[in-house]
């Protein structure tokens, strides 16, 4: 293997490693905060059967979103829809053995790149050109959108402007990856660009605002029935605060 292909194996291995690492310790950092009173932003449910509901409404059709801003809400439903399907395009490069028959039938997805792009275009507009969103943005959130519109318009050159690499290195190259059986790198500027930005997004993952992802299924506001006078909210550390209080 090429020094080239060296570094990137490993590039890619630090940055899922620091990925999961990042997500996990986020994720217990989350689910262990207290919440001592009940917020959920009203009107809320009910029930939990009613707050699984909401909760789905806002995963996938970022419901809260749209009553705030219909054109933020057009972009961020555009761009993230988008990269779910462009995600499942690209699966069948990290299937280890034979590709299932249902993700060889993704090449039309390869067009989610032009809603993709243009979701990602509006969000970053709106950071420079309204006025509000502007005063609260930081460095990180214009870095960040940049950084998601190169990576979808140097895949969008490789699919649209016939800057391949060699595909049969690409498959060999991402499926190694996965079984540890790693192949030389395809040379090419414009993949090699891409792939490193890639690999740049997953390792920056969980210090980045990105890590909504996981995050929103954690906020109380979205995750908590709205029964604070029917029941008394105590959470479980005020909980073994008090009884620990009694116990003494």
């Amino acid at each position: 293997m090429s020094l080239t292909s060296i570094l990137f194996t490993v590039f890619f291995y630090l940055a899922v490693s620091l990925c999961l690492v990042g997500v996990t310790l986020k994720v217990i950092q989350y689910a262990s905060t207290p919440v001592p009173l009940k917020i959920p932003t009203a009107p809320a449910p009910l029930t939990k059967f009613g707050v699984i509901l909401r909760m789905m409404r806002e995963v996938f059709l970022f419901s809260s979103l749209f009553k705030a801003s219909k054109w933020t809400w057009l972009f961020g439903w555009l761009f993230h829809w988008a990269l779910v399907l462009l995600f499942i395009r690209h699966l069948p490069y990290f299937w280890p053995g034979e590709t299932p028959e249902i993700l060889r039938q993704t090449e039309s997805l390869r067009y989610a790149a032009f809603p993709l792009i243009f979701g990602l275009s509006g969000l970053l507009a709106r950071r420079f050109f309204v006025d509000r969103v502007r005063y609260i943005s930081a460095p990180s959130d214009y870095l960040l959108l940049i950084l998601l519109i190169l990576i979808a318009l140097t895949g969008a050159l490789m699919t649209f402007a016939q800057f391949y690499p060699d595909m049969g290195k690409v498959y060999a190259f991402a499926e190694g990856l996965i079984t540890f059986d790693w192949s030389e790198l395809p040379s090419g500027g414009i993949f090699l660009a891409h792939i490193f930005m890639v690999f740049v997004l997953i390792a920056i993952f969980p210090i980045s605002k990105i890590l909504h992802a996981p995050g929103v299924f954690f906020s109380p506001t979205l995750n908590q029935v709205d029964d604070a006078r029917k029941k008394r909210h105590i959470s479980d550390w005020a909980f073994d605060k008090e009884k620990n209080s009694k116990g003494g």
